[in-house]
This record gives C-alpha cells, structure tokens and sequence, in this order.
C-alpha cells in the first residue's frame, strides 16, 4: 500500500471535470428554482454534538453516523449523515416564527455505510422542508416541488409510491405489541416475507383480527391498495382509519393536481419509520429499481429543540440526478484560448471578455498543448489591429 497513497476509502469519491461543472450548474438551478417557490437557503455545519444530531430521528441515522470525540469538550460528535434534522433544529431553535416556513439546503453528507443509487458514502444531499403547517396542501407543495425539481434537471417518467407509517403503527399499537414484536415484524414486512410474517403473527399469539390485519399490509400495494385496504383494514380502529384517510386524500389530490404522473400506494413501505410520523413518498424512474427522491411528514421532530411544530419535505443526492438527468457538460465550444504575447491591446480584451462571463483560458509561456489540447473551442487571433474571437481551426492557418 505504500506506492498507493490516491487510493480513497471504499465508497467516497471526488469529482472531476466536467462532472463538477455538472454539479455547479445543476446546484445553481435548482437552488434558484427553490427560491422562485419562497425557499429560503441554509448552511448547516458538516460536525455537531451527537445529541443533537440524531434528535428526533428515532435512532434510524444512528448506524449511518460516523462517531468522534472532541478533544476540547471530551463529548462526542457526530459527522452528518442527513441534513433535515438539522434544518428542523434550526426552524425550532433559531428562526422560532409562529407562521410557515420554507427552507432548503445543499450539502455533503458522510455515511457509515453504502446506501441508495450512488454507491456514495459521501451523497451531495439537496433538498426542501416546509414547518408550521399541518394540511395536505403542504405535502402537495413538498410533492410538486420535488417534481419540478426532477423535470429542471432532466429526469423523465418518475412515478410516485406512497405510503403511511401511521396504518403499521396504529395496527401493532391496537394488537398490543411491545417493541421488540413491532420490530420483528417490521422486518419481516420490509421484505414483504409473508410466510415469515405469518409465523410471526401465529408465535405472538395474537387475536385472528389483527394478524390477519398485519399479514395483510404486505400485499396492500399497487393503484387499487386502499380500495382493498378498505375491506382488509375495516377491523382497525380509529387512528389507522384516519392515516387510510389522509393517505387517500393526498392521492386524490395528487392525481388532481399532476394528472400525468402515476400515483401507487404501498402500506408495507415504511421507509423512515421511526423518523416519519404520517404520509411518506418516493420519487422512481422505470429503468431503475430505487428511489431517486424521497421525502414525507415528520411531525414534532423540533419538540426537544423547544418548538414542536408539523413538517414535511424531501431529499435527494445531487450526483445521482445528474447522472439520470444526463447533465455532465461535454466539450465547451463557447471557451476561448488566448496566445500568450503580453500585448496591452490583448490582455484588455481578455479582461473585456471575462467582464461579460466568457470563459478565456490564458497561455502559459512554454507551455505543452495549445487550444485543443485546453478543451477550447475558439481562439483570440489578431486582425488589422484587433484581437477578435474565431474558431480553433483559423489558428492553424493564422
């Protein structure tokens, strides 16, 4: 290993030209895209204490948080795996304003483990939160924004999955279970195991009503799901008949208002659980088995920030929508290589030039390569006088 010191740590990655070009570009248009919709931008800090950092979240991200200790405080810190537990902290905390509030944000993340599309343990996370309002209008707003995201950088034919967490929750809550059982069973239903899950149900000894409630969630999926939840689920009480409602009224909402995108919902998806606490979503293209943004409600998560207050919103990796929006810049022919000559009359034009946000590449004395080498497209060449802007060719016979 010693002669290989550019090796990187298995699952963290840089970026190199053009694909950072790519990203710029691409942060750019969606941070402006947030603003045009009233988003106000946020800079969290990449460290923090670990208590703070993993509030609110369940302990879901405590396995994808990479751990250290301050050597000033003694205390122990934690890199950021996700940045809307801070956002929610900064709602709750620090802006504390009685009416709604959007924010959005751009940053790296740093997981302990590989996750999603990428293969990335260092996502560039993007995404937007709205706190303070607790209708549907405001996962309708989460849901186009991030759609509209999606169509901004060239991401085609995106379907939508949703779900609820409240249908488990309130199910195990009425069966009676503790939490080691609820956990099993979640396990089991995040794989949609169904013999596995029937076992489960017959070792817990439960009432035939709710096993058979339970069981059924993993084939509650697919355009009709709350149709047949309907019938399945009629045993369940009162808090899961209004999580079926809410789950309904955001679809019927959402084929309204995008008629064009498909709307499924899957009451076994329970992405988030101990994170969420009603609707969850997620945003699939057809050639890929994976989300590509995903997002939901997550009440409250700023009660131990001192402001409990409703939120919900959504995420997703930079790299991975430019590498589906097929956004990497090729070959630039718009970039201007100028000879090295130390003429007043050249470097003006060259000031004048990057004054107006053309890219000019300048000469080195004795350098190796010439334009084509530097990935230019045009050229400064002298004319009568005048330095002036021709195509790469023209150098070879100037």
């Amino acid at each position: 290993m010693k002669d290989k010191h550019w090796l990187l740590p298995e699952g963290i990655d840089e970026t190199l030209p053009p694909q950072a070009q790519g990203l710029e570009q691409l942060r750019r248009k969606l941070l402006d895209l947030y603003g045009t919709w009233g988003y106000e931008l946020v800079f969290t800090p990449i460290i923090e204490y670990l208590e703070s950092l993993l509030t609110g979240t369940g302990g879901d991200l405590d396995l994808q948080t990479f751990k250290l200790t301050d050597q000033i405080t003694g205390r122990t810190m934690g890199i950021r795996a996700d940045i809307t537990p801070q956002a929610a902290r900064i709602d709750a905390h620090q802006l504390r304003r009685d009416c709604p509030t959007r924010l959005c944000y751009l940053g790296t993340v740093l997981n302990s483990r590989l996750e999603g599309l990428s293969g990335s343990r260092s996502p560039l996370q993007v995404g937007a939160e709205l706190y303070g309002y607790s209708g549907v209008e405001a996962d309708i707003e989460i849901l186009g924004l991030m759609l509209a995201s999606l169509e901004s950088v060239g991401i085609r034919g995106v379907h939508l999955d949703l779900g609820h967490v409240g249908i488990f929750r309130g199910l195990t809550r009425q069966a009676g279970l503790d939490e080691h059982r609820e956990l099993a069973l979640f396990d089991a239903l995040q794989r949609k195991a169904v013999p596995e899950l029937q076992s489960l149900v017959k070792s817990f000894d439960l009432e035939d009503g709710h096993g058979r409630m339970l069981v059924s969630l993993a084939e509650l999926s697919g355009d009709d799901a709350l149709e047949r939840a309907a019938s399945k689920l009629s045993g369940a009480d009162g808090a899961v008949q209004e999580s079926l409602r809410e789950l309904s009224l955001l679809a019927d909402r959402l084929c309204e208002s995008y008629p064009g995108v498909p709307v499924h919902c899957d009451l076994a998806e329970l992405r988030g659980y101990h994170y969420h606490t009603g609707v969850t979503f997620a945003a699939f293209v057809p050639q890929l088995g994976q989300e590509v943004a995903r997002g939901g409600r997550y009440d409250d998560i700023g009660r131990l920030f001192g402001r409990a207050r409703p939120a919900c919103g959504f995420s997703a990796d930079l790299k991975v929508l430019l590498r589906l929006g097929g956004g990497v810049p090729g070959t630039d022919d718009s970039v201007i290589f100028a000879p090295c000559t130390g003429e007043p009359r050249l470097n003006q034009k060259i000031a004048d030039l990057r004054g107006q946000g053309r890219r000019v590449v300048q000469e080195l004395p004795g350098q190796a390569g010439g334009a084509l080498e530097m990935g230019c497209g045009q050229v400064l060449v002298k004319q009568g006088g005048s330095w002036v802007v021709a195509p790469v060719a023209q150098d070879e016979i100037i």
